[in-house]
Formats: structure tokens, sequence, C-alpha cells
């Protein structure tokens, strides 16, 4: 999809300002490049990958190493280049060295190399830093010769993270050692709200295979301004709410709508106690409701006791519905995660797809309370939305902005799988299970004329960084036990029920089927709320 060029409103102050201020050492953005090299391998079926070197960089400036990317995708990617500041000082943290934050290498190993007349001459060098600093990527040449010692800067060890190897950019498996070659895109070690890392841009290569626990010898920067200067104020996240917010769609045949946590409150949720056979009704702001603390059991959410009402709330309220929204630090701060919440009063049965049969459960996958979530990543550096993830069930993806379908503008949308409410990314069937055996359970998604716009219907519930006095969290959020009650399913006899439907050719034994769905759904406990999931604080599961 082309994504609209719609201005974002202008911005003040530190964000969206084309730099960030680190402490000791200040980066920009680049995302103009000069190709270098393209290397296609001659046999097997792996794609071919292009190296670049940035360029326009700005005065001061210096590169920390070059970019990758596969060839047969648009050139969409960024590197980040540095210089030294002199700054305020009671901001940084951890700075343990009255040395240069930036050095030129010492010289370079080359690391690997591949002539060919079909593709040319590639050399890839990894700079050789001196004693106390680090190297944040590699240097591509088509010629024998080391590079130039002013191609890049190395960074003073203390201003770095380890990073970890993430997806597989290129590969080259041979039976000859000699032979093989492997590109990786780089991401910090640790990652989340409270984390300092920050990835360059820049790739990783060796002719070994690369676990993400084995030690690189290239590292990711580490913000040190703890007073995180370019994220957003409270004014800019509702600008850019407002400018990227997601329309969000049901499926046609949806029976169980989101709600607004206040209806479904009011209408006459009930919170039990763990010995107590009643429960107590909730009023709207939840205020009855115990806060902090972990999920210790003691607590659980539940419907109404009344047969109609308990239908009437199970349904939901799309008039009501609005995203809870969560913003946050992401990589160090170079990025703003806005995670969108929204809540469900009920999940409803799976939809189970056997080869080309398929058979809806009266009871596997039912639960009360429903709280599914998908998060927009914006740069801090100009204010773009990079990407979006998509969260779905047990796990979920990051999907470029550029892969994403827009319905107005910069508005990009998100679907939610009919009764089960997780997000995904264009309309279609997606299989939870095993796609390549057509087994799994089904995730439809499709527009209707159920939906919710983001952009609009919204309420901002935490921003720790911009502190209390700006964003207070309503009480509800910090009630940190189930919405829902714990539910165990007799999956065995409803998976009978189906076998006896299959033909004979493609039978199972009632555990063999089990083995091949996911686990949650045969048994449930209440699922907790936004903030006792792991990406509140941490990044997204992938």
């Amino acid at each position: 999809m082309v994504i609209d060029t719609t201005p974002l409103p202008a911005f003040g102050k530190d964000f969206a300002t084309g730099k960030i201020c680190l402490g000791e050492i200040e980066v920009v953005k680049i995302t103009t490049f000069d190709k270098i090299w393209s290397c296609t391998p001659s046999r097997g079926k792996a794609k071919g990958v292009t190296f670049y070197k940035p360029v326009d960089i700005p005065d001061g400036y210096f590169s920390l190493g070059h970019y990758c990317q596969p060839s047969d995708k648009q050139l969409r990617g960024y590197v980040l280049v540095a210089k030294s500041v002199s700054t305020d000082t009671s901001h940084i943290q951890d700075s343990k060295s009255d040395s240069p934050p930036l050095e030129k290498p010492l010289n370079y190993s080359l690391v690997w190399s591949q002539n060919s007349n079909r593709t040319g001459f590639g050399y890839i060098w990894l700079p050789n830093p001196p004693i106390g600093y680090k190297p944040m990527g590699f240097v591509v040449t088509t010629k024998p010769d080391e590079p130039d010692l002013d191609e890049i800067r190395c960074v003073r060890a203390d201003l770095t993270e380890s990073c970890e190897v993430n997806d597989v950019v290129f590969d080259i498996n041979s039976l000859s050692l000699r032979d093989q070659f492997y590109v990786w895109n780089t991401r910090p070690c640790k990652r989340g709200m409270l984390c300092k890392g920050i990835p360059v841009g820049t790739f990783f290569c060796s002719q070994d295979k690369i676990s993400e626990n084995d030690e690189l010898s290239i590292a990711c920067l580490k913000n040190l301004d703890s007073s995180l200067n370019a994220m957003p104020n409270l004014e800019q996240i509702h600008a850019l709410i407002k400018h990227y917010g997601p329309t969000l769609y049901f499926h046609p045949d949806e029976s169980y709508l989101p709600s607004s946590v206040y209806w479904f409150f009011k209408n006459g949720a009930l919170l039990y106690k763990l010995g107590r056979d009643k429960g107590l009704a909730i009023d709207s702001k939840g205020s009855i409701l115990p806060g902090g603390g972990t999920n210790d059991g003691e607590f659980w959410l539940d419907l109404p006791d009344d047969v109609d009402d308990k239908d009437y709330v199970s349904k939901g309220d799309i008039e009501s519905a609005e995203l809870y929204v969560h913003v946050k630090p992401a990589l160090g701060g170079t990025f703003t995660d806005i995670a969108m919440w929204i809540f469900c009063p009920f999940n409803g049965p799976a939809t189970l797809k056997v080869g080309l049969w398929n058979f809806t459960f009266d009871k596997i996958g039912q639960h009360v309370g429903d709280w599914e979530h998908f998060t927009l990543r914006l740069s801090n550096f100009n204010g773009e939305l990079w990407s979006v993830y998509f969260s779905e069930h047990s796990g979920g993806e990051w999907l470029d902005a550029s892969e994403l379908e827009f319905i107005e503008g910069n508005k990009a949308i998100v679907y939610a799988s009919k009764n089960g409410h997780a997000s995904f990314p264009h309309e279609g069937c997606y299989l939870q299970g095993s796609s390549k055996l057509g087994f799994g359970a089904r995730n439809d998604c499709a527009k209707s004329k159920y939906f919710v716009d983001s952009s609009i219907r919204y309420r901002i519930v935490a921003a720790e960084y911009l502190g209390d006095e700006f964003v207070t969290e309503p009480h509800w959020l910090q009630y940190m036990r189930e919405w829902g009650p714990t539910v165990v399913y007799d999956s065995k006899s409803e998976l009978e029920k189906i076998l006896k439907h299959l033909p004979f050719f493609v039978r199972f034994s009632v555990e063999n089927l089990i083995e091949l769905f996911p686990t949650e759904l045969y048994g449930e406990e209440g699922p907790t709320g936004p903030k006792e999931k792991d990406n509140w604080l941490g990044d997204e599961r992938c």
C-alpha cells in the first residue's frame, strides 16, 4: 500500500526534530543510501541481498556502519549517525570515562568476500576498535583494499549495550563451510519501557550460524539521557493518535462485541472473592476492585447472575467501546509505542478447521473478559509511523507500515478475529495450529458495520514517562487479578464428537488431535488486565 503523505501537525521542543541526544552523543536517522553491491547466490533458493552506504550525512556526524536488506524489497530502512556533544551532565547516567565518545577504528578485518562474474566483487569488513571501544556495524566495499579509517566511528564501550541477531536477511547454506554466509538484522538484547538499548540499523554477518544467545562482535547504542527528551508530550500524543489511529473492524458475524469497561461494570459485572459465594456489584469506575499486588487467584470478575442479564452483557456494546491507550518509550526512547487495548465482555467458542471440514465447539475457547491489543511504533526522529504490532493470541507479529492497509490518510486498518478478537492486518482466515496441514483454530477476519475508530474513540490511561500530573491511571487499571473465572473444558468429549464426523482417512486419535491445536483452547484461567501482561513493561512477543 502507498502511505499517504498528509503532514503531521508542527511539533515543537525535542520530539520529531530529526535528532536525539543520548547523553554524550547525539544521533540522526539516515534513510538515504547509495547502493554498494548486491549479492545473489548462484544455487539454491536464497534470495539476493543488497548493501548500502548512508549518504547526506549532516556535517559533524559520522557513520557507524552500513545497511543491507533483501534485494527484492522496496528500500526502506535506516541507520543512525552520531556526533559528540557537550551537554548538561545532570541527565547523564553511568558515564565512566573522560575519553572521547567516538573514535576511528584501528584497522579492519575481512569477514567475507565474494567474487562473481554475475554479481561482481564484494568485501565485508569488521572494524577493529581501540581498547575501550566497540564497533556498531560492518563496512562493505567492492575492492579488496581495507576501507578508509575515516569511513566510520567506533563508540566508547560504556555508551553501548549488547545486541542480538533478529530476523535472517540472507543466508547461503552450503555443504562447504567456506561458502556458508549469513546476514541478520540486530536488536538490543534487553528491550522494554525501562531499557536503554538503541538499534543502530546496521546488520550482523557471519560464516557461522548464530543464535540469539551468542555474544556478537558489534553492539548497539545506549541512551544515558534520563530525561527521554525526544518522547512526545501529551498534546503531541493526542495529535499522533488523531493522525494515525487505526480503525478496528469486527467480523460481520461477530456475536461478542466490545464495550467500554465502564459499561461492563454498570451493567451488572460482579467481583468474586475466594471463599465467598456471592459476587459484589461493581460501580462504574471500579472503585471496589482491589488494586495493586499480583494475580494471586483471590479475586475474579464474572458476568451477572441473571441469565438474561448475562446474555445481554456478554454481547457487549460497541457504541460505548473505546481504545485504552498506553504510551511508552521503545528502543531506548528513539521510538514511541502507542499500545491500544480493547475490552470485550466475552470471548466466543473456537471454530476448528480440520482439512476441508470446519467444526464450531459448544464451549471450548469461551471465557469471560477478553483483553486484546495492537501497538503503533512511531519514530521519535520525525513522528513517522514505522510499524504496527498485531497481537495474535499467544504471539504476534510486527509489520512495517508499508505492508498495512489504510482506510483514510495514514490511518491503518486492524481486523479483530471472529469470537476471539485477536488482531490481524488483512481480511481472511488465519489458522492457529498447523497451517501446513490445514488443521487449527480459525481466526476469521472481515470488514463489517461493526468497527471502532481509535483516532476518535480512545482514552489515554497510562504514560508513565510524563508523570502522574499529566495522566492519571483509572482505578480499574490497578486491578491485577482475573477479569473472568477459571474454566476447564471437557475437551475430550467435544473432540470425540468431531472425530465421528471426519472421514476415515483423516481421523486421528483424540490425543493426536489435541496436540495439533493451541493448548489455551482447552482451559482458561480468567484473563488478566493490560497492566499484568508482560508487554506492559516489556517489548511485544515476537
